[in-house]
């Protein structure tokens, strides 16, 4: 254990039309500090998770922190991104920092404005999370990229409408108790189950009801080394912090495998000295679309492969199931705006393991684990986190 979180913000997540990233960063940013009960001065390093792609035209983004209070002024500001990922890819550089001890205080900001684009605009910069050489054709763009991915699993191990439309309807109906949530409505799995013109295919075999909403948000997270955080009202320590990359090319991979998420989570779980996934309380994942989520029950080592549909066909990772995932709702119906999501991830477990979230509460939380996945299993990044004050 070497550094924790001590204060956390998080935007409501949804389209915000007069809200530029400028004014989402630094609402977050006085929103944490203010949690965490410490001024600007005493914050040594400052990291901005900011995908972009194109998403706007302002690319140097990493000094708008400094906008939420002149005493942040000077501070080094830097701003990362690793796709879908860039959020965690922003926790994990404040963590090297206090580990350097460089730091005693982090200031970790993801945000993203997505939605001031057309759609096929969007969709072309989301394209960009892929090995564009190979893969910059797919028809419908990313959403293309994970029909793929569904196509192949369904070829190998069968048809997962069933339990696809199961995921879908669990995390929107979690997704009601989160107040941040862009989409704060039950679904039925009859509903996400069958194509209708409510719930059109997008890009066989995914429809609507499959795919993550395009969002613009913001979180924020202070992170404080763990002799400093003990003396603070809260302390939410690191358990694990595992990051792997796995090839760009879907070529070189078995991608209905998740190897990389694989290798994340046994890491954690190693590192973090436990024995299964099934030790946690709970699991925020990456649930970009539902054939995500489904491999990433097996990925984690829930089931054995092909098998990740007994996950949710049984129950268990239902709010009240042996390993609730995705109480927040997940990115299905909390959204994904992809620079925030990371930083969101670890705030919303954080509240879990401190007992602080509110409807969302999973009963008798004490250690959460999170998986945050930048393109289609490419960078993977797994959090273990328990509170210890």
């Amino acid at each position: 254990m070497t550094a924790c979180i001590v204060g956390w913000h998080h935007l409501p997540f949804g389209k915000h039309e007069h809200l530029e990233v400028e004014e989402l960063v630094v609402e977050a940013a006085v929103g944490a500090l203010a949690h965490a009960g410490i001024g600007p001065e005493e914050v040594d390093e400052i990291v901005l998770g900011h995908f972009n792609g194109g998403f706007g035209q302002q690319e140097f983004t990493s000094s708008l922190v400094l906008q939420a209070d002149e005493r942040l002024r000077f501070k080094p500001a830097t701003r990362v991104e690793n796709a879908c990922a860039t959020g965690s890819a922003a926790v994990y550089q404040g963590i090297r920092a206090i580990e350097a001890k460089r730091a005693r205080f982090v200031l970790v900001v993801g945000v993203e404005k997505m939605t001031a684009l057309p759609g096929p605009e969007i969709a072309k910069v989301l394209r960009k999370a892929a090995y564009l050489r190979e893969e910059g054709e797919i028809e419908g763009g990313f959403v293309g990229v994970f029909a793929k991915i569904a196509q192949l699993y369904f070829q190998r191990y069968g048809d997962q409408g069933e339990a696809m439309a199961r995921i879908a309807a669990k995390n929107h109906r979690n997704g009601c108790a989160n107040p941040w949530a862009q989409m704060r409505k039950e679904l039925s799995v009859e509903f996400c189950r069958e194509p209708s013109d409510k719930n059109p295919i997008v890009v066989a075999p995914l429809k609507r009801t499959d795919c993550s909403l395009v969002s613009d948000g913001a979180a924020a997270l202070v992170l404080a080394d763990v002799e400093t955080a003990l003396a603070m009202p809260r302390a939410v320590a690191f358990r694990a912090a595992v990051h792997v990359n796995d090839f760009l090319p879907m070529s070189r991979r078995d991608v209905v495998a998740f190897e990389g998420c694989e290798v994340a989570w046994k890491k954690a779980l190693q590192q973090a000295r436990l024995d299964s996934p099934f030790d946690l309380d709970l699991v925020e994942t990456h649930d970009c679309f539902t054939i995500a989520e489904l491999i990433e029950y097996e990925a984690m080592g829930l089931t054995p492969r092909g098998q990740g549909a007994r996950a949710i066909l049984e129950g268990w990772t239902e709010k009240d199931g042996r390993l609730p995932v995705n109480p927040s709702g997940g990115l299905k119906a909390k959204g994904h705006p992809i620079g925030a999501t990371g930083v969101s991830m670890h705030a919303l477990v954080a509240m879990q393991v401190r007992g602080e979230a509110g409807e969302m509460q999973v009963k008798d939380a004490a250690l959460g684990g999170l998986y945050n996945m930048g393109g289609a299993c490419v960078a993977s990044y797994v959090s273990i986190l328990e509170a210890i004050r």
